[in-house]
């Protein structure tokens, strides 16, 4: 029993050293490709990172009263969006529901407001052009008014 020990020991011998030459060859290749990497991390480094696109409430928050009254909409949406009426925030200020009146083409779809899904998906955008329309045209309205009213109390 230890004749055959010691035979098979003689004979992995060469393979011994023929596996340790083969991880030294792996080990060089290895190390040239470790200095080539800095320069390719390098070059990493100076192309520019894509940014995390944000789901409904991240974008709102920036707004004035989280975004109600403002419309938004999904990034892949054309000519679709929501005006927000009502926000639920949970905690932490990035979940939560949210309620809106759909508008297409910029004319409301609909005149009561419904659940928004998809909220917590991270492809929604502000879309300022479209903000606000009510506010802007009562005033106008109320300037013209009060100017036709001065005119009559002058005359």
């Amino acid at each position: 029993m230890a004749t055959t020990v010691a035979q098979r020991a003689v004979q992995n011998q060469p393979f011994g050293i023929l596996r340790l030459s083969l991880n030294f060859v792996r080990n060089l290749s290895t190390v040239s490709s470790s200095t080539q990497n800095p320069s390719a991390s390098s070059q990493d480094a100076k192309k520019p990172k894509r940014r995390k696109k944000k789901n409904l409430f991240e974008v709102a928050q920036f707004l004035p009263k989280w975004g109600i009254g403002y419309h938004m909409a999904k990034t892949h949406w054309t000519n679709v969006s929501y005006q927000i009426t009502k926000i639920n925030l949970y905690k932490d200020g990035r979940h939560g529901k949210a309620w809106g009146i759909a508008h297409k083409d910029g004319l409301p779809a609909a005149d009561a407001p419904k659940k928004i899904s998809g909220v917590h998906k991270r492809c929604w955008r502000y879309i300022p052009h479209l903000s606000k329309p009510a506010e802007i045209t009562p005033n106008l309205m109320n300037l013209t008014e009060n100017a036709t009213e001065t005119e009559a109390q002058v005359a």
